[in-house]
């Protein structure tokens, strides 16, 4: 049964930073590329960026520069280091396999504003 919990999010001002965290159980962490994406109020869900087995990342063009991917193999979790927040960041962040949206975090609540 695979599971993820995320956790970190919270209630901050424009410019400040979060970092989100992902554990995972359940599959072999380490095998699989996972990402995260996030919902706005009253929008659908963006993806936000991934991160392959190998490392590599990809990021949505509005976080570029500001967010930065990771993953721990040995603690099985992955992170999202949020830097520069904005309003427009606000919503719940979800992580997920890249490949089996059905194995999706229950997802953590980010608020940016003054």
């Amino acid at each position: 049964d695979v599971q993820l919990q995320a956790s970190g999010g919270g209630l901050v001002q424009p410019g400040g930073s979060l970092r989100l965290s992902c554990t995972v159980s359940g599959v072999r962490f380490s095998d699989y590329a996972w990402m995260w994406l996030r919902q706005a109020p009253g929008k659908g869900p963006e993806w936000v960026s991934v991160i392959y087995a190998g490392g590599t990342t990809d990021y949505n063009d509005p976080v570029k520069g500001r967010f930065t991917i990771s993953r721990d193999n040995a603690k099985n979790t992955l992170y999202l280091q949020m830097n520069s927040l904005n309003p427009e960041d606000t919503g719940v962040y979800y992580c997920q396999m890249k490949d089996g949206m059905q194995y999706r975090g229950q997802g953590t609540q980010v608020t940016v504003s003054s």
